[in-house]
C-alpha cells in the first residue's frame, strides 16, 4: 500500500500559498496526500479554484471546523473531534500540521496514531511569543507550546529566534528551515517591461514609487506608513510621491479614511489583492514593510529578490533577511522615523542601488531549491522513513 500523509492547516489559503511545494516532494516521494482544513471561512471564488486544484492533483481534503480564535472552547472541541475521526480512519504514517490553533489540535488528535507509528511534523510559521509580544500572547501561546511539543517528532521553526527558543522545548528533533523559499529565477528573470507596467499603473515617469505587500490588516501594519506619508506632507516633501498597497482586508475602509483625512490619498493607491506582485516589485523604486509580528516574511523575500531597496521594521523575522545599514534600513516603528528613512533613499539613488543588490545576493540563502533540499532531507532521514500501509491497529 501507498505511504499516506496529512497536511493540515487552518484555513487552506496557508497551504496554497506556503505548502504546495512541500505536498509536490511528497508526492514524488510516493505518498498518498490528504489536506484538512476550515474550507467554509474563507473567499468562496479562491477556495473553490483551490478545491479544484487540489482535485486535478489527486489529493484528498476534508472540511474540519477549525477557529482562528483562541477561546472559543466549545468550537475546538468540535474541530478536535472531527480532526481526530479523520487521522484515525486515515491510518496516516505522517502527519504534517500547520499555524497554532490547527497544530495544537492535530497533535492532540494524533495522540493515539503517534502511539501505533505515525510521525507527526508541525511547522511553526511564526510563534505567536517573541520578544516584545504582548504578555497575554506568552501567558496563552507559550505553555500551549511548550508542552505540545513533546507530542511532535519534527518541530521546524522559520527564523532564528523561534529557532533558539524552541531547542528548550521537548519535541523529538528541533529542525530550522529557512521559510517557504521563493523562486528566485521567477522574480529576477522577470521580464516586465518596466515604463509600460508603470504605465499601466498609472505611474508617470517621474514618479518615486514606495510598495507595501500584505494583508490589509493590523499585524501588517500599513496605517503607520500612511502616517509617515502625511508626515512628508507636512514637510512638503511628498511631491511626486505615489505609494502602492497591494492586498486586500478588513481595513482597507479605515485606510482609506486614514489617507483621506491624512490629505495624501492622490498619492495612495489600494490595488487590492494581486497576482502580479513580481511585476509590481519590478516598477517600484522602494519596498516598504512595516509589519509588527512575523515568522519570515515572503513579501519582503519577494522585494529582496527583485532588486527592490527595503525599509523594514525592525522585528524578528526581518532580522533573518536585512542587516541595518548593509541590504536595507531596519526603521523604528515611529512616522517620523520611516518618513526620514523614505526621504533620505529617495534622495541617493546610490545608496538604493547598493542596498538592492546587497538583498539579491542575501536572498540567495533562501531560494526555493534550497528549502526543498531541507523537506526533502527531513522526510527521508532515516529515523522518519515508512513501510506504508499507515498506522493503524490491527
Amino acid at each position: 500500500m501507498a505511504k499516506k500523509v496529512l497536511v493540515t492547516s487552518t484555513v487552506p489559503s496557508t497551504i496554497a500559498a506556503f505548502n504546495m511545494e512541500s505536498i509536490r516532494i511528497l508526492q514524488e516521494m510516493g505518498y498518498e496526500v490528504h489536506v484538512a482544513a476550515n474550507f467554509s471561512g474563507e473567499n468562496t471564488e479562491r477556495t473553490e479554484r483551490f478545491k479544484a486544484q487540489l482535485t486535478q492533483r489527486a489529493i484528498s481534503f476534508f472540511q474540519v471546523d477549525f477557529s482562528r480564535n483562541p477561546v472559543k472552547v466549545g468550537e475546538h472541541i468540535v474541530a478536535y473531534r472531527q480532526m481526530k475521526g479523520v487521522i484515525d480512519k486515515g491510518c496516516y504514517d505522517l502527519i504534517h500540521c500547520h499555524t497554532p490553533i490547527c497544530a495544537a489540535l492535530t497533535r492532540l488528535a494524533a495522540s493515539n496514531a503517534r502511539k501505533r507509528g505515525t510521525k507527526v511534523f508541525y511547522t511553526a510559521h511564526g510563534f505567536h511569543f517573541y520578544n516584545g509580544a504582548p504578555l497575554a500572547n506568552w501567558l496563552l501561546y507559550y505553555p500551549v507550546e511548550r508542552l505540545l511539543a513533546r507530542k511532535t517528532d519534527v518541530l521546524i521553526t522559520i527564523n532564528r529566534e523561534d529557532y533558539e527558543r524552541a531547542q528548550t522545548f521537548k519535541a523529538g528533533r528541533v529542525e530550522y528551515v529557512p521559510g517557504v523559499g521563493i523562486d528566485i529565477r521567477k522574480f529576477q528573470q522577470s521580464q516586465t517591461n518596466r515604463a509600460e507596467k508603470r504605465r499601466e499603473l498609472g505611474l508617470k515617469p517621474e514618479n518615486f514609487t514606495l510598495l507595501s505587500v500584505g494583508e490589509l490588516i493590523p499585524r501588517k501594519n500599513h496605517m503607520i506608513v500612511l502616517k509617515a506619508l502625511g508626515q512628508l506632507k507636512k514637510r512638503n516633501q511628498l511631491h511626486g510621491v505615489t505609494y502602492l498597497v497591494c492586498g486586500a482586508g478588513a481595513l482597507e475602509g479605515e485606510l482609506k479614511q486614514k489617507a483621506e483625512a491624512l490629505g495624501i490619498s492622490e498619492c495612495v493607491r489600494f490595488l487590492g489583492f494581486r497576482d502580479d506582485i513580481s511585476d509590481i516589485c519590478n516598477c517600484a523604486d522602494l519596498f516598504v514593510f512595516m509589519s509588527l509580528q512575523e515568522g519570515l516574511p515572503v513579501a519582503l523575500m519577494e522585494a529582496m529578490a527583485c532588486r527592490l531597496p527595503v525599509i523594514c521594521s525592525d522585528i524578528r523575522g526581518n532580522h533573518d533577511l536585512i542587516q541595518n545599514g548593509k541590504n536595507g534600513e531596519l526603521v523604528e516603528q515611529k512616522p517620523e522615523a520611516i518618513a526620514e528613512a523614505i526621504e533620505k533613499l529617495r534622495l541617493d539613488a546610490s545608496l538604493r542601488e547598493r542596498y538592492a543588490q546587497e538583498a539579491a545576493r542575501t536572498i540567495q540563502r533562501f531560494d526555493l531549491s534550497l528549502v526543498n533540499e531541507e523537506m526533502e532531507r527531513l522526510y527521508t532521514s532515516e529515523t522518519y522513513k515508512f513501510s506504508g500501509g499507515g498506522a493503524c491497529s490491527i
